[in-house]
Order: structure tokens, then C-alpha cells, then sequence
């Protein structure tokens, strides 16, 4: 049946008033005309423009799709056109661009009932590379869609203000009335009702911009987001963890949710390709980086993978090349792989042409606008300058002109998915190679370089370990990716999942074999030596942590208003004396330690082979110091009271930890002083467990511990009570929808994992036991890394029984409160135990204690936010930001299903070590030289021991501390190997005593503890 014809539709909003009716400049060459429309049937096809008007464009059906968009920028009289594209959904409901080379009648199969969409394709890193103001309005639609529909998110703050840029430039100046009335009739963002009076207040100072500087403002601020220009493509990893994939100018992006956990720079991809379902991203040889080899992405079919690959190969060719791509020649007999290739000039080709080529300005109508103001057009607004809110989380990075060099060759589906790629024709043709290597942050990483996680990071952490690159945007990574700059990214970094393997992209040194066994042959031998060097390097890292507090956290708090000098009073006379003995105490150690090596001029054989007088003499000095010691729960106390009392300190403790330099939570560097002690103690036990009564240095060493033991068990029982306190406030910031959850008599008990059972199946969750109830909570969509409660359970009156052949569910076990029951699912035989143990404990104890039994949820948990504000002022940057805090070991826990009790958490942060180790991948050859440091269930490395901040770092929990076996072919001595599902990682140590040290730090934090031993524990605990 013929179909009427449909009514032609009024020029508007994207023409330019006045352009002539003969097709105009596109984006063809100079002096080019549009092609020659090739002959046969005629079809009308709808495009809808970005101000929501549709246009009628007769065009042959034989036409390429370039043909089309040149019609349609010739309509606009659009220069810079190539930025932008004609999109579609396909026979399969998916959103496709329209193919330059491809005829029409190919790609729609009704042309006359599409619609196509005119949009932005390619979003540059700087909008002051749009030369034109017509450009720059069409991206400003693109931006006022994206806020509309949601696709581009942000805080609540950034929103009102890119929402009065876009009233500034419809209405003009502020007039209260008609502002109100404009919003109240008008919807720019998802949920703008609560945001008018921000928004009102942002369009106050605006007065007097033009819509051309609105729309560079708009632009400006949107340009530092996150997810600006980013096209969320759905995918998982090898481990089945739901990740999204996107391209950027800066190379292929790795999302969970709206948050970007890493990052794959162009310069570090030599390959991109798909078979099947499996898109493939092969990265350049790199002895310095953890990602050797392909990482693969499953996505949901196999022209999911096509469609995504294509526009990587444009974005590619668009902004890194210097020219269109060469055609690749036909073969004679058959074809391999796909033809296709980017069709159109480069983001340079086209800069260069609109700056040589004068085109006379030709005003334009804005359609939504009420103040028809046509600008000079010139090249570059005069910015008004306004502070401009970030995205919490979201990099910010406004990178220098982009580089045009060929890095990678991208090829279609490969069928053998594992070819060596050959140079591209371009690369071939300039003769040069990208060597700008863009240094990797990690989210679980802090890195004083770089900054990604490995884990998909970043924020965000995924169930297997992955590193973060650093690129233009921020990043994170995949299947062992960058590190969790757990990290997640900046600009040029990203990150993340908490489980990602470090990515340090420094060139750190290697060292030859032959080489490292000439240094330990120059060394001492005997195991006191060691020993004495563990605490030379323990130290080391312990000063450097007095000094985050002493120099960096005083730093971004001591100069605010907001706070107390009360706080400011006890942190300094706390730390400020404890820094300064430990600093003259740290020299000591260091002098004695190259005298007994021999390093210094005065080789004295007898007295310098000891440590235990230095021991001695430092401790006894220690003493007139206990008393700072003690004040370690008054430092909390006060600063968990001023940042209740002040949002605006919460917000600043809270930015301050989001530097790399803060790489544990502030807390824990808060107790550092009191877990030193211990330190010093375990070292002199196993002195003098070494010595023989005769030695020269026995005595000393048993003084010593005698000295230190008298210390430790003073403050014994106060350390268990403030560990807890600690803890709770750690996991306050880590829940959303409770109140009161640090209150007198509540003990913390056990954190993990468990699955569940509901009318729709087992549904993982985090569980939270305390000493009189259980919360049970979801992983929230949102950057912070924060839980949602779902509800709770009080232990008094609570039974538990095991309930595995109820259910048919292995593992399963069922709670029976008083008010309702749930049944939920361990991951394993021990889990189980382990849970159900701690479970029966606690409620018999709850039966006898008085301790809290308050409600700790909000009246609703569907619409918490977010308690913490975002701060107005941020704390002065020590080293680059990492975008990410450090993650949360709720969060490690919840991508790797485990639970962790308080007794295994106590233990973690008593058992620190640090030293020289040469690392190994898998599948890599020489050995890398990092100093590591264990705390907190997980490894930081750097480049060495004076660095600030780690490069990267690797959390522990899941994974498992083996020696390599003999088919493995590491014929080297003192290595131990640390692998989690496909994740393998060998480590060096220089020493038999240091190997046996590191193996049993490791397997605290990797090996479950026997359950003897945590209960007896957790009962100490909870006395």
C-alpha cells in the first residue's frame, strides 16, 4: 500500500537564517562540491535534528550515508561537521551510526519510516577546538539532551549549574518570576523539582552572557565530567562481573555502573578485534606492565561486538591520525576479516581547514531561545569565570591538544584471535611511533605516578584482581588489568575495582641474576641481621605514616576555619613529639645497619653486629611518651566529635582521604603509634628466641622486651576497645540507611558475604554482625563504594539451625528473629562455620549483656542519599588525587565473597612488614624491584622506600600463598607465588628469613584462621 507523502516540515531551529538554497561547504575537501547524486529511485528520509525538529532530505537510494550527512550539514551550512553523525536503530532495535562508504539502501531497510538522529559523534577532550559557534550550540544540545535523558550524571550541584547556563541562554538575564515559571514548565534533568532554588541562584550570576558564552560555560563544566560523550556498551569480564565498555579520545574505557574503574590508552593498545561474542584488547609488550598479552570482554552477541569495535576503529582513526586511512587493496581470491575503515577527515585535518579557509559568517536561529543573539561568531567566547562543582569521584582533566600518531591497528573479527599485528598503512606512511605513555594510577592504588586500580577500579571493585591505566579519562581495569587505585583515575590516568593486580607503568630497575647474587653474597648472613633489618624497614614505613598525619592531614585541615582548635591542640601534641622521637630513633637504626654491613668507613666487627643496645637505649627514652600513647582514643573521639559538629570538616577529613598519600583509612593511621609497640615486641621475641644466653646482644634484647612487654600490656585492653571503636566508625561510612550505629556496649563481629534466599532466588548480599544485631545489606550503584541496608535482625531471642536439606540449598542455614526470618546461603563448608559460630556466640552473650538494642535504620531506606556533603573547599592535594579513597575492605569482601571478622582484621593491621621484594608476572621474564609494604590485607607497592604514596596496590583477601612447583620454572630462591583464580603474581625475597616473613604475614590475611583460634579470640574481644 502506498504511503502518503509526508508533510514537508519548517526550516528551524539548527538552519542558519539566510543560507542559500544550493548546497553550502560540508565536510568535504576545500573547494569540493557535494558528490553527484548517483542515479535511481529517490527516497525521502527523515532526519531529526538535536533542537527536536525533523527535516525532509530527498536522496538517492544508491547514495552513500556520507552523502547524506553532507546534505544535512549543507542544510545547516555546518563547517565542522565531521565531529557529528546520523544514527539509527537497526532490524535488531539497536542503535547503530549510519556507515559513510556503505550505500543507503543497504543499512535502512525501510527508509521511509526511519528516523535517523543527527548527533554528536566525536566529543574532543576541549571544546575551545570547536572553532565555531554553531558548533559549539550543537554540542550544547547534545549536552541539554544528555542531561534530559540521564545518560550524562552528576552531582547535584554540577546539574543546577549547567541547567542556568542553558536558561541564561534561552531566557537571558536573571528575573526571578520568569525563571521560576521557565523551570517549573520545563524539565532539563530527571529530578529538578528540589534543585530549582540552586538553580535560580546559579542563573543570578549569570547576568549579562551571551548565549554563545553560555553555551562555552556549558560546555566547560560538562567537558570535566565523568561520563561526558560516553556511550555505555554492555559487557562482562572472564569472571562474569557485569561491566560496560565505552571509547573516548583518550582510548577504550571500563565502567560498572556510571563509575569508571580503568582504562585502556591508545598508545598502550596495539590491537583491537572481536571473534564471536569476545571483543579483544591486545596490549603492547611492556616489561614494566602487568598486562601482557589479550584481555577479553564478553558482550552479548556478536554485532554487539561489531557495532562497538566500529566506532573504536573511528574514534581511533578521528583523533590520532593525521589523515583518512587508505583504502586496503581487494584480494584476489578471498577475505579475511572485516573491510571496514573510517571514512572522513581528522579532528586536524579538519582544525587545519576551518583555520586556513575564511567562510563568511552566516547567522543562525536558536530555536529555544528568546534573546535571538547572534554573535560576532568569533572563535572564542570570553569566558566568564564561575567555580565550577565536580562529580565526586569524577577525574577532572583538561588535557592539551590531542596527538594525532598511529598507534594501533584495528582490526575486524580475527579469526585466529591471536595474530601479531602488522604495522598500519598510515604508520607506515609518517614513519613514527606514539611513544607518550600515559603513567597508570590504580585504585588500589595510590601511586606518587600514577594512579588506576587494577581492579575494574575504581572505583569499583570486581571479583577479580585488575589494575588501572591512567589515561585521559579516569580509569580503572579488567582481568588483571591496572590496580585498584583501589584505586580509581584522573585525566590522564582511574579507578576502580578493589581487586585488581597492581599496574606500576614506572620503569622501575631490573636487576641481572648475576648481579643479585653478588649483593647477597656482600651481605651479612646471620638471622639476626634480618631481623634487625625488618625493623629497619618497618620503621621506615612507620615514620612515613606519623607523617601523614603530622604533616599532610595538618596541612589540609590546620589552616580551616571549621576546625577546632581543640583537634588542632591534640593531633599536634600527640604526634608532632612521637614523629620527632621516631625520626632520631629511624637514623639510629639505619647508622647501625651500615656499620654490621659493612657500608661505612669503620668496619668494626664486635659492637656494630648488634641492634639490641639501640633497642634499649630508644625504648627506655620512649617512656616519658606513654602517656601520648594513651591519647590515641581522645584523637578520635575528638575528631569523630567535630565532624559530626561541622559537615564542613566531615567533608574535608573525607576529600583529605581520597589522596593517595592517605593510601589505609585515617584511622588507622591514627592508631599506628600503639600497633608499633606490638611491632617492636613480636621483633625482640624472635631476637631473642635467635640468641644464645651468651651473646653479646641477649641482654640488651631481653631488657628491651621486658621494657616494651610492660608498655604493651598497659595498654592492652584499651588498644581491643579502641580497635573496635575504629572499626565501626570505618563501617559508618560505608552503610547508607542507618542511624546510631557507633553507640556505647556495640561490638563489631564479623563482616562478608552471603547469598539470600527470596521469592526470586538466592540474591547476594553483604552482611554486618554486630554484638546485639545483623544487617544485611545490598552493593549501592553509586561511587563511594557505599552498602544500601535492606533491613536487620536483632540477636535477642534469635535461633539459627542449619538448613542445607530444608532447602536444597548447600551451605544454607536459617536465622529465626522475633520478628521474621531469613534464610541465607554461605559460599563454603568453612564460611558456614565460621558464620554460624560467631552467630550462636553472640546470641548466647546477648542473652546475659544490656548492651544496645536501638533501631539502627532510617524511617526510609528507598530514598537515602549520600549523608556526607560535598565540601566547598577542598584539602590541598598531597600528589595527584586518585579520584578514589582507599577501597573498603566491605567492598573487597563483596566482589570476592568473603567475610572477615574483627580478630582477622586486628591481626592484619599487627602483622605490618615492609621491604625490598623483585616481582614477576606469569608470563613475563625479568624481575622487578618494588618496595612493598603489608597492612591491611593488602600489598602497596613503590618504586622505593622514600616515595610518598604507593604506585599500586593488591588486596589480598581470596587470594593464595603457594611455593611455585617445578613445571612453573622459576629456578630462583625464596620465591612464593600469590594467584587468584587466573591472577599469578611470584615474589623474591633476598633472604630465608624474609622469605619465611612474608609467607607468614600473607597467610594471615589469605588463609582462614582455624576456628578455634578466632573464636577464642573473638570471646576476648567481646568480654
Amino acid at each position: 500500500m502506498a504511503e502518503p507523502d509526508p508533510e514537508p516540515v519548517s526550516s528551524g531551529a539548527g538552519q542558519r537564517l539566510g543560507a542559500p538554497e544550493t548546497l553550502g561547504i560540508s565536510t568535504l575537501d576545500p573547494g569540493q562540491r557535494p558528490p553527484v547524486m548517483p542515479p535511481g529511485r529517490h527516497v525521502t528520509v527523515r532526519v531529526r535534528m538535536l533542537d527536536d525538529t525533523e527535516e525532509l532530505f530527498d536522496i538517492s537510494q544508491k547514495a552513500s550515508g556520507k552523502v547524506l550527512l553532507d546534505l544535512v550539514c549543507s542544510h545547516m551550512n555546518l563547517i565542522e561537521g565531521d565531529y557529528f553523525g546520523l544514527e539509527f536503530q537497526n532490524h535488531q532495535k539497536m542503535m547503530v551510526w549510519l556507515d559513510h562508504i556503505k550505500p543507503i539502501i543497504k543499512q535502512l531497510r525501510r527508509p521511509k519510516r526511519t528516523i535517523l538522529r543527527f548527533a554528536v559523534k566525536f566529543f574532543p577532550p576541549d571544546h575551545a577546538q570547536l572553532l565555531e559557534e554553531l558548533t559549539r550550540y550543537l554540542f550544547a544540545l547534545q549536552i541539554k539532551q544528555d542531561l534530559s535523558s540521564g545518560h550524562l550524571t552528576c552531582n547535584d550541584s554540577t546539574a543546577a549549574l549547567m541547567v542556568s547556563y542553558i536558561i541564561q541562554s534561552e531566557i537571558g538575564d536573571f528575573e526571578e518570576s520568569q525563571c521560576r515559571s521557565h523551570l517549573l514548565n520545563n524539565n532539563y534533568i530527571p529530578d529538578q523539582m528540589p534543585l530549582i532554588d540552586k538553580i535560580m541562584e546559579f542563573h543570578s550570576k549569570n547576568i549579562g552572557q551571551t548565549p554563545a558564552e553560555s553555551d562555552y560555560q556549558l560546555l566547560e563544566v560538562a567537558r570535566r565530567l565523568e561520563m561526558y560523550g560516553i556511550r555505555l556498551h554492555p559487557a562482562k569480564d572472564r569472571e562474569g562481573t557485569k561491566l560496560s565498555l565505552a571509547v573516548a579520545h583518550t582510548g577504550v574505557l571500563v565502567f560498572q555502573g556510571h563509575t569508571k574503574i580503568n582504562a585502556f590508552n591508545w598508545s598502550k593498545i596495539r590491537k583491537l578485534s572481536f571473534k564471536r561474542k569476545r571483543f579483544l584488547v591486545k596490549l603492547r609488550p611492556d616489561l614494566n606492565s602487568s598486562y601482557q598479552g589479550t584481555l577479553e570482554f564478553l558482550m552479548a552477541s556478536r554485532d554487539c561486538c561489531k557495532i562497538f569495535w566500529k566506532i573504536c576503529v573511528e574514534y581511533h582513526a578521528f583523533f590520532r591520525l593525521f589523515e583518512e586511512p587508505k583504502p586496503k587493496p581487494k584480494p584476489v581470491l578471498f577475505t579475511r576479516g572485516s573491510s571496514f575503515r573510517f571514512s572522513g577527515r581528522t579532528q586536524k585535518q579538519v582544525i587545519d581547514y576551518v583555520k586556513e579557509t575564511e567562510f563568511k559568517k552566516i547567522p543562525f536561529e536558536r530555536k529555544h531561545s528568546r534573546i535571538q543573539h547572534n554573535s560576532r561568531l568569533s572563535l572564542l567566547p570570553s569566558p566568564c569565570h564561575h567555580e565550577v562543582p565536580t562529580t565526586s569521584g569524577a577525574s577532572v582533566d583538561s588535557p592539551p591538544g590531542c596527538h594525532w600518531k598511529e598507534s594501533v591497528l584495528v582490526s575486524a573479527e580475527d579469526p585466529s584471535a591471536s595474530r601479531t599485528a602488522m604495522a598500519s598503512p598510515s604508520h607506515q606512511r609518517n614513519g613514527h611511533e606514539d611513544r607518550t605513555g600515559s603513567m597508570s594510577r590504580t585504585e588500589e592504588t595510590r601511586g606518587s605516578r600514577q594512579t588506576h586500580p587494577e581492579h575494574l577500579s575504581t572505583g569499583v571493585v570486581s571479583d577479580s584482581p585488575h589494575l588501572s591505566a591512567s589515561s585521559g579519562h579516569s580509569h580503572g581495569m579488567v582481568n588483571g588489568q591496572k590496580s585498584l587505585e583501589l584505586c580509581s583515575h584522573s585525566p590522564d590516568g582511574r579507578q576502580p575495582s578493589p581487586l585488581t593486580s597492581p599496574l606500576l607503568n614506572d620503569a622501575c630497575s631490573v636487576r641481572t641474576d648475576d648481579e643479585d647474587e653478588v649483593r647477597r653474597k656482600r651481605f651479612p648472613t646471620d638471622r639476626a641481621y634480618f631481623i634487625a633489618k625488618e625493623l629497619l624497614t618497618t620503621e621506615r614505613t612507620y615514620v612515613k605514616d606519623l607523617e601523614v598525619i603530622t604533616v599532610s592531614f595538618q596541612s589540609a585541615i590546620g589552616q580551616d576555619e571549621a576546625t577546632p582548635d581543640a583537634l588542632k591542640n591534640i593531633i599536634n601534641s600527640t604526634f608532632e613529639p612521637l614523629h620527632k622521637f621516631h625520626t632520631g630513633f629511624l637514623r639510629e637504626v639505619e647508622q647501625r645497619l651500615a656499620l654490621w654491613e659493612g657500608r661505612s668507613n669503620a668496619h668494626i666487627k664486635g659492637d656494630s653486629q648488634r641492634i639490641g643496645d639501640v633497642m634499649l637505649k630508644n625504648l627506655q627514652g620512649l617512656k616519658p611518651l606513654t602517656a601520648n600513647l594513651h591519647k590515641q582514643s581522645e584523637v578520635l573521639l575528638e575528631l569523630e566529635k567535630a565532624c559530626r559538629a561541622s559537615r564542613k570538616l566531615e567533608g574535608l577529613c573525607r576529600d583529605f582521604e581520597l589522596q593517595k598519600v592517605c593510601y589505609v583509612p585515617l584511622n588507622v593511621f591514627i592508631l599506628r603509634p600503639l600497633h608499633r609497640l606490638i611491632h617492636y615486641k613480636q621483633i625482640l621475641e624472635r631476637l631473642c628466641k635467635h640468641y644464645l644466653a651468651t651473646h653479646v646482644d641477649f641482654r640488651d634484647c631481653r631488657a628491651a622486651l621486658a621494657d616494651v612487654s610492660e608498655v604493651v600490656e598497659q595498654l592492652q585492653g584499651s588498644l581491643i576497645k579502641i580497635e573496635n571503636f575504629q572499626k565501626i566508625l570505618e563501617l559508618k561510612k560505608d552503610l547508607i540507611g542507618i542511624n546510631n550505629l557507633v553507640v556505647p556496649g556495640r561490638e563489631f563481629i564479623r563482616l562478608g558475604c552471603l547469598s539470600k534466599l527470596s521469592g526470586k532466588g538466592l540474591q547476594q548480599r553483604m552482611f554486618f554482625l554486630f554484638s546485639d544485631v545483623i544487617l544485611y545489606t545490598s552493593r549501592g550503584m553509586t561511587a563511594t563504594n557505599q552498602f544500601k541496608v535492606h533491613g536487620q535482625l536483632l540477636l535477642r531471642g534469635m535461633t539459627i539451625r542449619e538448613s542445607e536439606d530444608e532447602w536444597g540449598v548447600p551451605h544454607a542455614f536459617t536465622l529465626v528473629g522475633q520478628q521474621q526470618s531469613l534464610v541465607v546461603a554461605a559460599s563454603s563448608s568453612i564460611e558456614m562455620e565460621k558464620w554460624m559460630e560467631d552467630i550462636k556466640t553472640v546470641i548466647e552473650m546477648a542473652k546475659t549483656s544490656n548492651g544496645p538494642s536501638s533501631d539502627l535504620l532510617t524511617n526510609n531506606l528507598t530514598d537515602n542519599k549520600d549523608p556526607s556533603p560535598v565540601s566547598e573547599n577542598k584539602a590541598p592535594l598531597v600528589g595527584p588525587p586518585s579520584g578514589q579513597g582507599p577501597v573498603p575492605l566491605s567492598v573487597i569482601c563483596w566482589y570476592r565473597v568473603q567475610s572477615l571478622s574483627f580478630s582477622e582484621s586486628c591481626r592484619s593491621l599487627e602483622n605490618q612488614l615492609s621491604g625490598n621484594l623483585l616481582r614477576k608476572f606469569k608470563n613475563s621474564n625479568g624481575w622487578q624491584k618494588l618496595w612493598v609494604v603489608f597492612t591491611n590485607f593488602s600489598l602497596f607497592f613503590y618504586k622505593s622506600h622514600q616515595d610518598d604514596y604507593p604506585l599500586a596496590s593488591l588486596p589480598l583477601l581470596g587470594y593464595s600463598v603457594t611455593i611455585p612447583s617445578e613445571s612453573e620454572n622459576i629456578h630462583k630462591d625464596y620465591v612464593f607465588k600469590l594467584h587468584f583464580k587466573s591472577h599469578v603474581y611470584y615474589f623474591r625475597s633476598e633472604s630465608e628469613y624474609a622469605f619465611e616473613r612474608w609467607m607468614e604475614v600473607i597467610r594471615s590475611a589469605t588463609v582462614p584462621s582455624s576456628q578455634a583460634c578466632v573464636l577464642n579470640s573473638k570471646e576476648s574481644h567481646l568480654h
